[in-house]
């Protein structure tokens, strides 16, 4: 019991645990960082049920969202599983089903449309293409890859994450332009999207790019990275179709519960749909 430490060896046997499942960097990234964050708070000291539950408190105390908090203590939980440590996992936090999203995370269509004008005249046009096919598509960052020459030849991608297939179509036009672009780029084959070494982007550049245009398209920072544009997608893909469950087949999401998420509006349009109820007299 009292050899319960975070260490670097267990963090790479979770890791290599992570990897086997699939998991996306994105996730195991995640996990690490919070897994960190634990035992840089634990000083080395042998874990215990009652410290974790101090720890889910102070996070709040010190400003952490429930669904934040909630977040790290899943990492916990599924490292402790991993590791048979399985008497130390705690509960979440409950937290009531959310209404509406923050207008400080929402980005909106104009706001997009700033950063891809601002990428271009600064003349980082495989930015603004990135941007444009993450927001066309509804991919995830991870997902890049998939969009290859072949891919915009056939219009279409197949993307094999997390053990499932899903066929991803790529509109005309973005098809003409991301062509127009391996051409001047002299690529022939494979990935569109690379380094001038011939290397996938990674996900921290690609996040790194888009703060980067903030401040030029007078964008809130706070609503630029990656993800978003995914839920932009999915707000005007809804927009058109009204079918949850067809955008969940869409994004790849195997509970609808997860693509109501995406469809939740911002605490203003919360406001008028009150106002628009004519209840005070």
């Amino acid at each position: 019991m009292n050899d319960r430490k975070i260490i670097e060896k267990k963090l790479k046997d979770f890791t290599e645990n992570l990897c086997r499942e699939e998991k996306s960097e994105g996730t195991i990234e995640k996990y690490l960082c919070d897994l960190r964050q634990f035992a840089e708070w634990m000083r080395e000291k042998p874990i215990t049920k009652n410290c974790i539950i101090i720890w889910r408190e102070e996070l709040l105390l010190r400003g952490y969202k429930p669904a934040t908090v909630n977040g790290k203590i899943a990492a916990l939980n599924k490292a402790f599983a991993f590791w048979g440590w399985n008497d130390l996992k705690v509960k979440a936090l409950k937290v009531q089903r959310q209404l509406f999203r923050e207008q400080s995370r929402e980005l909106t269509r104009e706001e997009y449309e700033r950063l891809v004008r601002t990428a271009q005249n600064l003349k980082k046009e495989r930015l603004a293409l990135v941007i444009e096919t993450m927001c066309a598509t509804g991919i995830r960052v991870s997902e890049l890859r998939y969009i290859t020459r072949e891919a915009i030849e056939n219009g279409r991608t197949e993307i094999r994450m997390k053990g499932k297939i899903r066929t991803i179509l790529i509109s005309g036009k973005l098809c003409r332009k991301l062509s127009r672009y391996a051409q001047k780029q002299k690529i022939t084959a494979g990935e569109i999207f690379i380094t001038a070494k011939g290397s996938s982007l990674s996900r921290k550049q690609i996040w790194a790019e888009m703060k980067k245009l903030c401040k030029a398209a007078n964008v809130e920072d706070s609503k630029v990275f990656p993800h978003n544009l995914r839920h932009l997608f999915a707000r005007c893909f809804y927009r058109v179709c009204r079918d949850i469950v067809r955008l969940a087949d869409v994004l790849g999401h195997t509970n609808v519960e997860t693509t109501r998420l995406y469809l939740i509006s911002t605490g203003i349009m919360h406001e008028k749909t009150l106002e628009q109820l004519h209840l005070i007299l």
